[in-house]
């Protein structure tokens, strides 16, 4: 039996969190204003830090300010914000942790409470195929479509994970079953419903309240590289 390895992204598997950094890349090139954007980002933040965040909100709030762009031109702006923004941040430890599953014949997915726009190309330079992501709605329905600013189908977000994770695994004709091993590597609190529920919970760069819940539960604790300054 193969193994099944589940990576959450920000701050796991970087040491950053991909939707602050778009935002950073917003405001440096006017997509959006400054000081709004800053306070309402903040706050998200802080609620998710505490484990209170309504996540449809913050879809909402995120969604919002790129539905003001055509695809060409958000696709475009990705690309420099890869380069510029998310390279840096993709360091050797956690490639290479991602590279021993890979080699061990383990089934690879990342599972991030951000949006696919932002996201999907970042599993790509991981080197891994499948990133369930929170899901962007689109105006005709269609993958290329024009972004609406909505948020789509079950947000990957706390239990959330759970349900759209099994269902990947339906897609693929499996469940938790037909592992010998799940891991999930994460650093949240908001994680916790997912870590729960594999056989290897790790608990990856964790915030603090994950990490006293993994010393009480005996799970591994892995320090991948320092938090950013």
């Amino acid at each position: 039996m193969m193994n099944l390895a589940l990576f959450d992204l920000d701050h796991t598997l970087m040491p950053g969190d991909s939707d602050h950094e778009w935002g950073r890349f917003m405001v440096r090139f006017g997509m959006v204003e400054e000081a709004a954007y800053a306070r309402a980002h903040d706050q998200f933040f802080a609620d998710y830090q505490a484990g209170t965040l309504d996540i449809h909100a913050y879809l909402r709030f995120v969604l919002g300010a790129i539905a003001k762009y055509s695809r060409a031109e958000l696709a475009q702006r990705h690309a420099q914000f890869m380069k510029e923004m998310i390279a840096p941040l993709i360091l050797p430890a956690a490639l290479e942790l991602v590279r021993s599953h890979q080699k061990n014949g383990d089934l690879c997915c990342i599972i991030t409470a951000t949006n696919a726009f932002v996201t999907a190309p970042i599993g790509a330079a991981f080197g891994i195929e499948n990133v369930i992501a929170c899901e962007v709605e689109t105006a005709d329905g269609t993958p290329g479509g024009a972004y609406t600013g909505e948020p789509a189908g079950i947000p990957s977000f706390r239990e959330g994970k759970i349900v759209r994770t099994e269902a990947w695994l339906k897609s693929l004709g499996k469940d938790w079953a037909s592992f010998e091993r799940t891991y999930f590597y994460s650093d949240s609190l908001n994680d916790i419903p997912l870590l729960e529920k594999v056989t290897d919970p790790v608990a990856t760069n964790p915030d603090e309240t994950l990490r006293a819940h993994a010393r009480r539960k005996g799970w591994r604790i892995l320090e991948l590289f320092k938090p950013a300054e």
